[in-house]
């Protein structure tokens, strides 16, 4: 099981494009991170190589095992895993709207 940090930042409107290793294959996807000020939470949508969207609005909250793996439900997919982890030792429980890629990591791994 492959397991690779995300780098993010903690910009309120960001789009990413990642090189992934998933089920020993090489991955490449587009995310869009977005902060909804509404809900007070980020949100991601996933682009598979070509632009073509995949998922929208899946919500970056953290949680325990199984639910804090926020793709759990799409693993018909086969685009692995991902678990937004708090790497500090403070008591938040999901990202704020400034501590996406600092406090709080994507970590993504293998389909379960």
């Amino acid at each position: 099981m492959s397991a690779q940090i995300v780098y993010i930042s903690s910009l309120p409107n960001q789009d990413v494009t990642v090189q992934l290793d998933v089920d020993d294959a090489a991955l490449t996807l587009g995310l869009a991170l977005y902060w909804d000020y509404m809900c007070g939470y980020w949100l991601m949508d996933v682009y598979d190589a070509a632009g073509a969207q995949l998922l929208s609005g899946v919500p970056m909250i953290t949680g325990s095992y199984p639910a804090a793996n926020i793709l759990g439900q799409y693993a018909y997919l086969k685009i692995g895993s991902a678990y937004v982890l708090n790497q500090s030792n403070g008591s938040t429980d999901y990202p704020t709207s400034t501590n996406l890629g600092t406090t709080f990591v994507l970590l993504w791994s293998d389909t379960p």
